[in-house]
């Protein structure tokens, strides 16, 4: 519990921003261009969480996750100050802005992947998993209320502030959590010998993570499916991922372990964790676009109005936590977390511009449930599959398959939102207009968009909301497969109490990890 504080406030930073920004985007891309590379503002971070997420959890279990976390803490801190200043005359004036604030938010992603992992390890290690559900509790409340102050946070700074702010209020927030961190953080020290970190195996799986999110993000949309550019990378993603498979099989500390994968409920789980983080953040990310654009809501009242996706998601999670405490069951959870989630999905693609705004809350909170049967129980069900030893590991590739899932979503949604939204506007002004109106689109706003002619404004609002339909209609098909695969897991009893020492590879020293 002394230790609690500094962990909390590490997650709110990382998932206060993703709230904050997402709300503020529409009057970032008003201000830097770029509304066809909307959805590169959140892959790149999303990316740079999942490429780095493996490397700090094997990292944390070879040294000692303190230090790692401080690290990942400024990193993250670095990257906030980076996006704030993008397009600015800092950085030499707004050309290029768009690309100045994608390559940031990477860096951002990069700090992000420490953030959760080592969080969600940290607890693992001072909490037994039959325990943890007490904490779940309290980390279900803790991330519901960043869930809950962010679109808040993002609308007020949109709607009374400069957008950079949404990056800037990182900072203070991170400074409190490092001086938390270094003087109540206290870890057993990790005596390993003289250990190597996977550097080739987590180079090789960058490349190919990077390759196939640039396929998901290119294809049919930058180039054709069948241009040399998107076989080509099709090419390096399998080359990359066959090579990382035979040094994964041969290195004394691979970054992913592949014997893992012989456990059925841990490979059960990451892949619903895949899914969930596909269908989860790939289509929730065109909800405020949605709120604002289509609804007319101002940044602040979009954030109001995903509340009862957060309360719902808080109090679904609370109940998991303590019923999961009293029973040492859990394997329920995610198949009633898929079934809520998938409804939720088919309710959102049923919206169009005569949906009301009451209707909408009415919908993400039952998207809102299936998340709070899913959010911590994934990770539980992951870290009480492996021993001790491996539990940085394990929670990594919770997160990795959830982050990756996440990136492909939002890559592969953005292009069928554009492609969509190209095809609907041609279909209602004719190609030429569609195209001057996609080019003039760059820097579409809700502002913009209201001093439109009447005849030209309704066409782009019914364009929109078909597209963002078509967005969720996609996010069903993955939905509806988690539950499937959750009646699969074996219920395994949690683990109890273990005692600091008991794992070959931990002594306690007096210095902190």
């Amino acid at each position: 519990m002394v230790v609690l504080p500094g962990l909390m406030l590490a997650m709110v930073l990382a998932m206060l921003d993703n709230m904050i920004v997402g709300t503020a985007m529409p009057r970032i891309v008003g201000e830097l261009g770029g509304l066809t590379h909307l959805s590169w503002v959140v892959t790149a971070y999303v990316l740079g969480t999942t490429v780095s997420t493996p490397i700090w959890g094997k990292i944390g279990d070879l040294y000692g996750r303190k230090n790692i976390f401080i690290i990942s803490v400024v990193i993250f801190m670095a990257g906030s100050a980076l996006c704030g200043m993008a397009g600015s005359d800092l950085l030499g004036g707004p050309d290029g802005g768009m690309a100045e604030l994608i390559a940031f938010r990477a860096v951002q992603g990069l700090g992000a992947g420490g953030l959760m992992v080592n969080v969600m390890a940290i607890i693992g290690d001072l909490v037994p998993p039959r325990e943890r559900g007490q904490y779940q509790g309290i980390m279900a409340g803790v991330m519901s209320l960043a869930m809950f102050a962010g679109p808040l946070v993002g609308g007020f700074i949109t709607d009374h502030l400069d957008w950079r702010w949404a990056f800037y209020v990182n900072l203070p927030v991170g400074a409190v959590a490092l001086v938390l961190l270094v003087l109540t953080l206290r870890l057993p020290r990790v005596e390993r010998g003289d250990v190597r970190i996977d550097w080739a195996g987590a180079g090789l799986l960058s490349v190919s993570i990077t390759a196939m999110v640039l396929i998901t993000t290119w294809g049919g949309n930058e180039y054709a499916w069948s241009s040399w550019q998107i076989l080509g990378l099709a090419a390096l993603a399998v080359l990359t991922l066959v090579l990382f498979i035979m040094v994964e099989r041969k290195v004394a500390e691979p970054i992913m372990p592949l014997q893992l994968f012989r456990n059925r409920n841990f490979t059960l789980i990451s892949a619903i964790g895949f899914l969930l983080g596909f269908a989860m953040f790939g289509a929730i990310n065109f909800l405020p676009l949605f709120q604002q654009m289509v609804q007319g809501a101002t940044a602040t009242n979009s954030g109001l109005l995903l509340l009862p996706m957060m309360g719902a998601a808080m109090v679904v999670s609370l109940f998991v936590g303590r019923a999961i405490t009293s029973t040492g069951k859990y394997k329920i959870y995610p198949v009633i977390g898929g079934v809520g989630m998938a409804a939720g999905m088919g309710l959102l693609s049923t919206m169009g511009v005569t949906t009301p705004s009451w209707t909408t809350g009415v919908f993400i909170a039952v998207l809102g449930i299936g998340m709070g049967f899913l959010m911590q129980t994934t990770m539980l069900i992951a870290q009480n599959s492996v021993e001790q030893r491996d539990l940085g590991v394990a929670s990594s590739a919770s997160t990795f398959f959830r982050s990756i899932g996440g990136s492909f979503g939002v890559s592969l949604f953005g292009a069928i939102f554009n492609n969509h939204l190209l095809s609907e506007l041609t279909g209602r002004f004719g190609p030429e207009a569609a195209e001057r109106m996609a080019t003039a689109g760059a820097r579409m706003d809700p502002a913009a968009v209201a001093q439109m002619p009447a005849q030209t404004r309704t066409g782009l609002l019914e364009s929109l909301a078909a597209s963002i339909s078509g967005v969720f209609w996609w996010a069903i098909a993955f939905a509806v497969v988690v539950p499937v695969l959750a009646a699969f897991i074996k219920e395994i009893p949690l683990r109890g109490a273990v005692p600091v020492d008991a794992s070959e590879d931990r002594t306690v020293a007096p210095a902190a990890g």
